[in-house]
């Protein structure tokens, strides 16, 4: 789980700024490659597809020139999530925290009941969902299997995570009875309103309403979300992130993280000030790097709950800030 979710990507940034129309899927001969039909081999001879449903579906699958290039080239750090002034402005804004306050009056009995199953707070709940695809408003326009089949067969920097999430993608639709050719997603094939890939949505789908897990289903996505947190030890009642003060306008005094902590001493002798209480006596340094300043945060260990979902300072402090904007 932890490998595959480093991968995660947050879709929201990439969904509402690119839409797959300046570079569309394009035919390309799949079957000529030796490693497909290695491929293919594999899927009959240890997972029983028919030979024939596997070159069918090959056969007509396309290459996604613009899902290629997001994982050719030099690799930036986070740039598939973007920066944090990015974040601001397509995530973390007026706009964003008046829909999660209406999603979480819509959904509340939905979100009370998840928070009490699974010992979780429904705000960071609504975070999540904000994030990761805008309340279920923007859950992708990729065909999934066009997109994940041109990073499993072209050279990139992830082809062997993506190779294995194909395979998963055959799985995946074949226990849901699904047509494998119809789903659609982010660029990088994760589905539905918390963005799971397909190893993902078979592992931790969840049916929290009773009518069949679904991945696209709101309340589905919901309970999958509270369970993720309460697997991964959230503590209710705990810190999550606070805000700190500190001279001046760019900090490189300590190294900031989400994947090591530091002792609260070593913070405050390093002239950070947390604003609100901070209780545990290590946190997580955390940098959201704006045009003009950093912001200092201290995290948690909730905190890194909501990092093992995407692992990235930016996407925690997203969701946390939502989740504040939602309980005021």
């Amino acid at each position: 789980m932890k490998t595959l979710t480093q991968f995660l990507l947050i879709v929201l940034l990439t969904l509402h700024l690119f839409a797959n129309d300046d570079r569309p899927p394009v035919t390309y001969d799949y079957l000529a490659k030796k490693e497909v039909q290695q491929f293919i081999n594999i899927m009959v001879n240890k997972y029983h597809f028919k030979h024939s449903y596997i070159t069918s579906v090959l056969k007509d699958t396309k290459l996604d020139r613009d899902t290629l290039a997001r994982y050719t080239g030099k690799f930036k750090k986070n740039s598939t999530i973007g920066t944090w002034e990015r974040f601001k402005l397509h995530v973390v804004n007026p706009e964003t925290f008046a829909e999660a306050k209406a999603f979480k009056k819509e959904h509340y009995k939905t979100l009370k009941r998840a928070a009490h199953i699974y010992k979780v707070d429904m705000d960071y709940i609504v975070g999540f969902l904000g994030v990761e695809s805008h309340f279920g408003n923007y859950m992708g326009d990729y065909n999934v299997l066009d997109a994940l089949a041109t990073l499993a067969f072209h050279p990139n920097r992830m082809k062997k995570l993506f190779k294995s999430e194909l395979k998963y993608l055959f799985l995946f639709a074949r226990e849901k009875h699904y047509d494998i050719t119809k789903l659609e997603g982010s660029f990088a094939g994760a589905m539905g309103c918390v963005q799971q890939l397909p190893s993902i949505a078979r592992k931790f789908n969840h049916d929290f309403d009773g009518d069949g897990a679904s991945v696209w289903d709101i309340e589905d996505c919901i309970g999958s979300i509270a369970k993720f947190m309460h697997k991964n030890g959230w503590r209710n009642g705990k810190v999550v992130a606070v805000p700190t003060h500190f001279k001046g306008t760019r900090f490189k005094r300590l190294k900031t993280t989400h994947r090591r902590t530091i002792s609260t001493k070593s913070i405050l002798r390093a002239g950070i000030k947390p604003l609100k209480p901070f209780n545990e006596s290590k946190a997580y340094l955390l940098k959201t790097r704006n045009n003009t300043h950093d912001d200092i945060w201290m995290g948690g260990k909730n905190f890194r709950v909501l990092t093992r979902y995407n692992n990235a300072t930016t996407y925690g402090i997203a969701i946390h800030l939502i989740a504040q904007q939602v309980k005021n």
